[in-house]
């Protein structure tokens, strides 16, 4: 048995796999695609209709969808068609879709993330919660031994300790509706020790005091731990290191956006990883894509946003009256 977090290498998307693997137990939610006016972002949402995962909903200008379509040579029948003028027009549509629970999730198609995101955040016609919106990537890493989330690299740029601990809750709840029943949360910095000049490991002392009185829930907090102890237990060791979480985390929480966003880049190009992603702590689940993403990453987006909706309906039901 491995001792840490790394191990021999996977097979590239095993771990998606699994993901359709339990998706298909359910079925499909109702997408809004938000200005599909290009190939990619079209068959996207074509392909996760035909595994299954989505039936999409395309709002947009119809004459680029129709072009896109031919563009990609597929089919649009039987999908519905929302005609409007431009890409803003499309997310203040999509999001009033999902206000009036028309829609299960959006998805984002050919148009800015900060331009979707605008109407989703918008504090008279969004779909704010009480919860702090934060984005999470899925991560396939071939020489990791489970899934590894990382969390937030496309949405809050400097985040304060209040919306540090909103990120890690989302990614915990996220965590939860996979089927990881207690995940480990290792919140990074550069260094293992609380120092005053580095407002990164003040933040992760005080957010593991927060989960102590219960502010977090549902996961298991450790931190601050550089990145090599948070996913080796040899380095962990190496440093005197005693954690449950150090070696095994589940969860990394980055310091800010930009850290974040070069971790994952640098686990997708040097280290074959992939990198499903989602917005949560709205009304519901957006799923964001990236052009550069194969059709792997895209269902496993749209598999998880699925599962998201599904399993919390699940616990709906549960919930006494």
């Amino acid at each position: 048995m491995p001792t840490g977090g790394t191990t021999a290498p996977f097979a590239a998307g095993s771990r998606y796999r699994q993901l359709l693997d339990a998706a298909r137990q359910y079925r499909p939610i109702r997408t809004a695609i938000v200005h599909p006016c290009d190939a990619v972002s079209l068959l996207g949402a074509i392909e996760a209709q035909a595994a299954g995962l989505i039936v999409p909903l395309l709002v947009g200008p119809r004459r680029k969808i129709v072009k896109a379509a031919e563009d990609a040579g597929c089919e649009l029948t039987n999908i519905e068609i929302i005609d409007v003028p431009h890409s803003h027009a499309a997310a203040e549509r999509a999001v009033a879709l999902g206000r009036e629970c028309k829609v299960e999730a959006l998805m984002k198609g050919a148009l800015h993330t900060d331009e979707l995101m605008a109407s989703v955040v918008d504090k008279a016609g969004g779909l704010r919660t009480e919860r702090r919106m934060s984005h999470v990537f899925a991560l396939d890493v071939p020489h990791y031994s489970k899934p590894l989330f990382i969390t937030d690299a496309a949405v809050n740029i400097t985040p304060d300790l209040d919306t540090k601990r909103d990120i890690i809750q989302n990614a915990i709840d996220l965590a939860h509706a996979l089927g990881i029943a207690a995940p480990k949360v290792a919140m990074l910095a550069a260094v293992e020790t609380v120092s005053a000049k580095m407002q990164s490991t003040l933040d992760a002392a005080a957010l593991c005091k927060m989960a102590d009185r219960r502010q977090i829930v549902g996961g298991l907090l450790d931190g601050p731990l550089a990145f090599d102890n948070a996913i080796s237990s040899e380095a962990a060791l190496s440093k005197g290191i005693v954690s449950a979480v150090a070696g095994q985390a589940d969860i990394l929480l980055v310091p800010d956006l930009e850290a974040g966003n070069m971790l994952v880049k640098q686990l997708v190009y040097l280290a074959g990883a992939q990198a499903a992603g989602i917005v949560l702590g709205a009304r519901l689940p957006i799923i964001l894509t990236s052009r550069a993403d194969g059709e792997q990453v895209r269902l496993a987006s749209c598999a998880i946003a699925q599962l998201l909706v599904r399993r919390r309906e699940g616990s709906a039901q549960l919930e006494p009256e």
